[in-house]
């Protein structure tokens, strides 16, 4: 089995390192990661320069790119084979509800399942973990299930992991993505030269949380995995558009 790993934040990331470890037990791993932290670059691809791949003393291979570069190169210009796998991780850090709409994680995972290959985004729900062992432990265990029982087409997982030991994980459930409260407004400061600048606020908090949402599933101890489709098309708003068209 042939896995490609990556992620977004940077081929140095101790996330990165628990779960190439962890999933080397099942497969021939490959790891393209951005050479910085590129949290929240969602699906960008790079247009307006070259990329580079370099090699790190580790064997990881990164790029001066975002997580979308990495995947793509990897697959597309990289390697000899289409990978049987793409997981994306160990992010440190939950991409649950509309967290997806920027996660890097999310993105790098994404672009192997538009180039057809099942993909998996992992995240460890801690902003102070230190230990990634049972995330990466977790995404072994789905590309075990993989292996012994490939998927009938072409699949994209959003996984959350609860921060707590491997075993202390009271098992999986598939979801919904939630939804969050709208993200806090920008911080203004003034740099020692009186330049102005502001930083990105934080995200909101759950807005919806409810049963069978990932918020949901985490917050009860549970793995969430929620499948992911990549069609933005508002179906059931079509007819209101097409008659506010025609007035």
């Amino acid at each position: 089995m042939r896995i490609l790993v990556s992620n977004d934040d940077g081929y140095f990331a101790p996330g990165i390192a628990a779960l190439a470890a962890a999933l080397a037990e099942v497969g021939d791993v490959t790891v393209v990661a951005p050479e910085r932290d590129r949290s929240g670059a969602s699906n960008s691809l790079t247009l307006d320069r070259p990329l580079s791949l370099r090699r790190a003393a580790n064997g990881f291979h990164f790029v001066n790119g975002t997580p979308t570069d990495c995947v793509h190169l990897a697959v597309t210009g990289m390697l000899d084979h289409l990978p049987d796998m793409v997981v994306s991780g160990v992010n440190h850090g939950a991409n649950m509800g509309d967290d997806t709409v920027y996660s890097g994680t999310v993105a790098a995972a994404t672009e192997g399942y538009l180039l057809g290959v099942p993909s998996i985004a992992i995240s460890l729900v801690s902003k102070q973990a230190s230990d990634f062992s049972a995330a990466a432990r977790v995404a072994r265990d789905l590309a075990e299930r993989f292996l012994r029982e490939p998927f009938r087409q072409p699949v994209l997982l959003n996984v959350n992991v609860p921060d707590r030991p491997y075993e202390e994980l009271r098992g999986q459930r598939i979801t919904r993505l939630g939804k969050r409260h709208k993200a806090e407004p920008v911080i203004r400061s003034v740099t020692p030269r009186n330049e102005t600048v502001y930083w990105v606020g934080a995200a909101g908090q759950a807005a919806d949380a409810g049963e069978g949402t990932d918020f949901n599933a985490v917050a009860e101890g549970f793995v969430s995995i929620t499948p992911l489709q990549i069609d933005l098309t508002h179906y059931n708003l079509m007819p209101g558009v097409s008659e506010w068209l025609a007035r």
